[in-house]
């Protein structure tokens, strides 16, 4: 059996490798070209952890988990020929697709980087399922990550999958309507529509995993070794804000609530964002779904004041003088709107939480605390900023409503306040 893992360089792709190649003995094909670590560098921040090589992180998961099952490919998915390459000698069984650029700020700058975002994030996907039509493998199951975003925040509960239109006195199950609010967005919109029509047309077994907010710096496997660090993003481009207010705070900046901040966003742990992953790739063919499966990858729903007033308590177990400030809310949004979004197929998924968002906030900040040097030379990139060599939109105009990311790789994504 094999696995083809791609985005395995980012935030979420690389510890859901890990877990999975520590539970297996099958073949797992890590894929990425690494630009995250360039889109980061580019708009002038760095992860506050420090992450090793792809070479130097499978010699470290070799000896300290024996996951001799591990091999990386270096590579652009966008690339039909490559992708083509990569089917035919690997044969997957399976694949993991995370790979993304997975940031709305940064696909909102300008039209340049809206064009990329569209062009890098659909072009691979069309390239896996259509290669995976052409190469006769069409018994693959395919696991993407999607987003929450995709839903826009609707005033009714969100099904984890369709919805029941009804007009004049007909009933019919429907694709959600996509709501998203980005342009980064709006390619996992158009994912999952792809996706729909690739099982449609191809009967390609397909998960689609919408991932929500993803907060933490460890799962078990990356903190056996500082080799094994998967990346933490604080900076406004490609740090959520859970990130990012922790940061702040080790900064000691104020974290900045606007308006009563009682509108709820979907979280979930890493830990539980690779559990999932891990077991849905390791999972039984015969237990696929036979259909199109939408899983909403949540544990709960928070707001945002909620958020920033339990990351000002656990401030105080680390002696941080952590602040929440609200401010007249610059944004026609309604500052109460109480998210709710069903998530039982997922949590069947993984049984139960593994970790709850103030376990995931002392885990964060009790990481940072070693790095608050690094915090502290890129605290500029906490909001946004006018970048050299770019026309850059108003920045009202560059500030959204935050989604997972994870990601990429699916883990970045847009901000919330």
């Amino acid at each position: 059996m094999t696995i083809l893992l791609t985005g395995a360089d980012g935030y979420l792709g690389w510890p859901t490798a890990l877990r999975i190649a520590a539970r297996t003995d099958d073949r797992i094909v890590l894929v990425d070209n690494c630009a995250r670590r360039e889109w980061v560098e580019e708009v002038g921040s760095t992860s506050a952890t420090p992450i090793a090589s792809p070479e130097e992180r499978l010699d470290a998961a070799r000896e300290v988990h024996g996951c001799h099952n591990l091999s990386f490919v270096e590579g652009d998915l966008t690339e039909k020929a490559f992708v083509d390459e990569l089917l035919e000698i690997h044969e997957p069984d399976t694949v993991v697709h995370t790979a993304a650029q997975p940031s709305a700020p940064y696909s909102q700058i300008n039209g340049e980087r809206a064009n990329y975002t569209q062009h890098n994030n659909l072009q691979a996907t069309r390239n896996l399922l259509w290669g995976l039509e052409e190469h006769d493998l069409t018994d693959t199951h395919f696991i993407e990550t999607t987003t929450t975003g995709i839903y826009g925040a609707p005033e009714f509960p969100i099904p984890e999958g369709g919805a029941t239109m009804e007009h004049d006195g007909a009933r019919d199950e429907v694709p959600f309507p996509a709501m998203a609010g980005s342009w980064y967005h709006l390619t996992k919109s158009h994912d999952a529509a792809n996706m729909r029509l690739a099982h449609k047309q191809f009967d390609i077994p397909i998960s689609d995993v919408r991932t929500a907010i993803t907060y933490g710096t460890q799962t078990a496997e990356t903190a056996a070794d500082p080799r094994l660090n998967t990346r933490f993003d604080f900076d406004y481009y490609f740090g959520v804000v859970a990130h990012r207010f922790c940061a702040q705070a080790i900064a000691g900046y104020p974290m900045t609530v606007y308006g009563k901040g009682e509108q709820r966003k979907p979280f979930i742990s890493l830990e539980d964002a690779v559990e999932g992953l891990a077991r849905l790739a390791l999972g039984d063919p015969a237990d696929r779904p036979a259909e199109h499966a939408v899983y909403n990858q949540v544990t709960r729903a928070i707001s945002i004041v909620e958020m920033a007033n339990t990351i000002a308590d656990v401030g105080d177990e680390f002696d941080l003088d952590v602040a929440v400030e609200h401010f007249e809310n610059p944004r026609d949004e309604d500052e109460t709107h109480k998210m709710e979004i069903e998530n039982e197929r997922y949590m069947a998924l993984i049984g139960e939480q593994r970790q709850t968002f103030t376990e995931g906030v002392r885990d964060i900040l009790e990481t940072l605390v070693e790095y608050d040097e690094t915090i502290t030379a890129h605290e500029d990139r906490f909001l946004p900023g006018v970048l050299d060599d770019w026309e850059t939109a108003d920045e009202t105009e560059l500030t959204y409503e935050e989604d997972a990311a994870d990601e990429p790789e699916a883990e970045a994504t847009p901000d919330a306040n």
